[in-house]
This record gives C-alpha cells, sequence and structure tokens, in this order.
C-alpha cells in the first residue's frame, strides 16, 4: 500500500507555516519530512527532529547521487529533502507533507507526478504587506523588495492542483484539512486502505 505526498507552498508572510502545524495537530498519520540542512545548529534545536544536520561535502555528494528529492541554496547553506526518508514512508502506507517553496515543488512534480500540490494566497497585497513588517524592524525598501519577490513567487499559482485563501484562519486550516481527507477518500485510496473489509462486503453469503 502506498501513501500519499502533499505539498504546501506559499509565498512568505502568507502563514504557511502556522497552517501546516495546526494541521499536524488535527490529521493523523500525516507525517513532515525533516530536512536536511548545511546550516549551523541554532540553540534548542535537536539533529533528526527540527532539520538532519550534515556537512556541505556530504549534502553535495548526496545530490551528485540523487539522494533529494529536491534542494535549494539559500544565503548560502544547502536544504532538501531526503528521496529515500519519503519513498520509505510513502511504502509503508503513510501520507506524507512537503512544507517547501514553489521551485521546490516543481522538482518534487516531476519525481512525483502524482503528488498533491497546495498553494497558500493571502487575501490581498495590503494584508501580505503587513504581515511582511510585523516585525517592526525591516526599513521600508526591504519590505517592498519581499513583497514584490512574494508577487513574483504568488504567480505560480497556476502550477498547483489546489489553491487555499488564508483570509480566515480558521477556514483556511479547514479548506487544508479537506483537501487531506478528500484525497484519502479516492476509490483507489480506499480500496487500498479496506481491501479487507471489502472483500468481505463483496463476498456472497453462503
Amino acid at each position: 500500500m502506498s501513501g500519499l505526498l502533499f505539498v504546501v507552498s506559499a509565498a512568505s508572510g502568507t502563514g504557511k507555516t502556522s497552517l501546516v502545524k495546526a494541521l499536524l495537530e488535527r490529521v493523523t498519520n500525516l507525517h513532515v519530512s525533516v530536512s536536511h540542512t548545511t546550516r549551523g545548529q541554532r540553540p534548542g534545536e535537536l539533529d533528526g527532529v527540527h532539520y538532519h544536520f550534515t556537512s556541505k561535502d556530504h549534502f553535495l555528494e548526496q545530490v551528485e547521487h540523487g539522494g533529494f528529492i529536491e534542494y535549494a541554496e539559500v544565503f548560502g547553506n544547502y536544504y532538501g529533502t531526503s528521496q529515500a526518508t519519503v519513498r520509505q514512508q510513502l511504502e509503508k502506507g503513510h501520507d506524507v507533507l512537503l512544507e517547501i517553496d514553489w521551485q521546490g515543488a516543481e522538482q518534487v512534480r516531476k519525481l512525483f507526478p502524482q503528488s498533491k500540490q497546495i498553494f497558500i494566497l493571502p487575501p490581498s497585497q495590503f494584508d501580505l504587506r503587513q504581515r511582511l513588517s510585523n516585525r517592526g524592524t525591516d526599513a521600508v525598501e526591504v519590505i517592498e523588495h519581499r513583497l514584490s519577490c512574494a508577487i513574483t513567487d504568488m504567480q505560480q499559482y497556476v502550477n498547483f492542483d489546489y489553491v487555499i485563501i488564508n483570509d480566515d484562519f480558521n477556514k483556511a486550516l479547514h479548506d487544508l484539512e479537506s483537501v487531506i481527507n478528500a484525497n484519502r477518500l479516492t476509490m483507489l485510496q480506499q480500496a487500498n486502505r479496506h481491501q479487507q473489509l471489502i472483500a468481505k462486503l463483496l463476498c456472497p453469503e453462503n
């Protein structure tokens, strides 16, 4: 039996991480893949829980051998999702969720065309600007640059299977959970998950 692979992407400041965290508290048998990274381990972070911390040389060696479903370099550090780990989880029948950017989602789409890809959008540019400037420490130019990048990222929504508007958090969470549940209720998934039950239901009585 094979599990489902879900991908959740969004522009910065859209609330993706908060939605995914809340989703995991409500949905069972949904596993988030822990990314590998070459950046240093920060105080309070646990290896294997927050990230799998590794050296740059080892990371690049894994890249050469196709060890990652997707990877990217961010501010000089590498981040990637282990292909072996995800495949093992799926083969065990566990559903896996990847919280990654649209570039990573594009890489996943090539290796796992059957993955269910979800994009989160904010309700307005004004709302997104407010979220991006919540820290109150960044210059206006920095905020505007982030907004410009976010607009470019949001243009990628057309490549995803589902689009959720994060206007009301609870409603967005409900919509996200509904996508997970709906995909678990397809004929193929139900036939795989309930083989014995269906066999008994279809067996003529003696």
